[in-house]
């Protein structure tokens, strides 16, 4: 197996904590322990013997992700470090050469990547920049032309990296039918669900079909990446299989992190870390969608429905990894560049860090577009 680079998780790994001002993040200010934890909960976490946990997550804590999706119990449920493993561990378990995979774009690159090496062809269907009715769409004829009997799986993102879309329930329901017909199996990532820009929850692809599978964590949501705790929701013999996988990779979450997690995912914590990162969303979307107004008719955009990042197209003639390169070298600021999901013209910006931070680096990114020559309409 040989494995593409990885293009914007190679950027923000060597940068992000080289620059001065990262706007490349799609999560919201991360908490300290001392934040996540009460009072009550602290001797707890520092009575915590270091050992090996249970390799697939501790019962309590995967009764507690269970609970995020309906009639799941633990048997539905596998911890792992991160969406990512949760990823991997997924397409590993599934994919064989010559597979296909309809893949909505754009999307987190992750999943493309680990489709290609493990031998399997992506066949992509679009997400819509619809601007009459202010959303990204998906495209679900298209969805409906690439689908065949050798389809293997289909891959979402709700809420999407990098657009902030939320997929709709009748959306899901056709993609379920759709997989169903063709007896393929869904992959939803939903680690972005929980950060909506409204009080209403996205909707889940859990339960529209008996070959969902759905993939979280507690990086974008919570505010807590640090910990690396994601998990894949399936049905059981599924997750029986994925943690034969598991055994090959990391074995088991750390035994703080889950630990921590069991505090995080306590239905009253819960519900207020989600309300912070609401908060922040909410707080934060006006001044950077004030920002792009301002600059307007230099970009357009369509507002975000969750996470804390929005997918911009812009009206420069540069090309996007040039652009992005300039802005660290010259302004020590990191976005990233819509060549990381294969669209040129486009950068996301992440606006989940605290006001004063997120204002000097957007004027950073202001002092840089001000220097560029031609700034209208790209050829």
């Amino acid at each position: 197996m040989r494995l593409e680079q990885f293009a914007m998780e190679r950027m923000q790994s060597t940068w992000e904590n080289l620059v001065e001002f990262n706007l490349s993040e799609s999560g919201v200010h991360p908490l300290t322990p001392r934040e996540l934890l009460q009072d009550r909960d602290l001797e707890a976490v520092l009575d915590q013997p270091l050992v090996y946990t249970q390799s697939n997550g501790t019962i309590e804590l995967r009764r507690l992700v269970a609970n995020l999706y309906g009639d799941a119990t633990q048997d539905n449920i596998q911890v792992t470090n991160g969406g990512s493993e949760a990823n991997y561990l997924s397409l590993w378990r599934l994919i064989e050469p010559g597979d296909e995979v309809a893949m909505l774009v754009p999307n987190y690159m992750q999943t493309w990547g680990l489709v290609r090496a493990f031998g399997g062809v992506v066949r992509e269907w679009p997400l819509l920049e619809d601007a009459a009715a202010g959303r990204w769409r998906p495209d679900l004829d298209a969805l409906e032309r690439v689908v065949s009997n050798r389809t293997r799986l289909i891959i979402i993102c709700t809420p999407n990296n990098p657009t902030g879309a939320c997929l709709r329930a009748e959306e899901l329901d056709r993609i379920a039918d759709i997989a169903r017909r063709h007896g393929s199996w869904v992959l939803s990532d939903e680690v972005y669900r929980g950060a909506e820009l409204g009080e209403t929850e996205a909707a889940s692809m859990w339960g529209r079909s008996d070959r969902v599978i759905v993939t979280g964590g507690l990086s974008k949501a919570y505010g807590l990446p640090g910990l690396r705790i994601g998990w894949i929701a399936a049905p059981p013999s599924f997750v029986e299989a994925t943690w034969s996988y598991h055994d090959y990779t990391t074995i088991a979450p750390g035994a703080l992190s889950d630990r921590l997690a069991r505090v995080a995912l306590g239905d009253e914590r819960r519900r207020a870390l989600l309300a912070r990162t609401r908060t922040i969303i909410g707080a934060n979307w006006p001044l950077i969608d004030s920002w792009l107004r301002d600059h307007d008719p230099a970009f357009s955009w369509i507002a975000p429905e969750a996470g804390a990042i929005v997918y911009v197209r812009y009206n420069y003639p540069i090309n996007s990894l040039e652009l992005v390169t300039r802005l660290r070298n010259e302004k020590s600021v990191l976005v990233v560049p819509g060549d990381h999901f294969g669209m040129d013209g486009y950068l996301r910006l992440g606006f989940g860090e605290r006001p004063e931070y997120l204002t000097q680096g957007l004027e950073r990114l202001h002092t840089l577009l001000s220097s560029l020559s031609g700034a209208h309409a790209r050829a």
